[in-house]
């Protein structure tokens, strides 16, 4: 007499909610797309920035939802949050490493 949500110890999220998220997915992906394509913004100071946020955002839903850490141990979420802090602090000291020692940046 287990149900799904007894033996998961939550409730999972329905195939509507699934559905939804997979729209928006989609609406930020068009968007990022459409972000590429504007003569306005082909500024690296502004379209990189832009680019990063939108897919900072989609991560985090596909992890909240497709990979079920907002229903799960707020240890995983912790985790997986500072492992992600670190490698964009990795990633970002690279590039200024990069853009200091690169001769066309000076």
């Amino acid at each position: 007499m287990s149900t799904d949500t007894a033996a998961t110890g939550h409730a999972h999220p329905t195939p509507g909610t699934y559905a939804k998220v997979a729209i928006i997915l989609t609406a930020i992906t068009l968007l990022e797309f459409w972000t590429f394509y504007i003569p306005a913004l082909q500024t690296f100071w502004i379209l990189v920035p832009l680019l990063g946020i939108m897919s900072a955002v989609k991560f985090a839903l596909v992890v909240m939802f497709y990979m079920h850490l907002r229903y799960d141990h707020k240890v995983f979420s912790q985790f997986l949050i500072l492992g992600t802090i670190l490698a964009f602090a990795v990633f970002l000291a690279l590039m200024v490493l990069f853009f200091i020692s690169h001769p066309l940046m000076r």
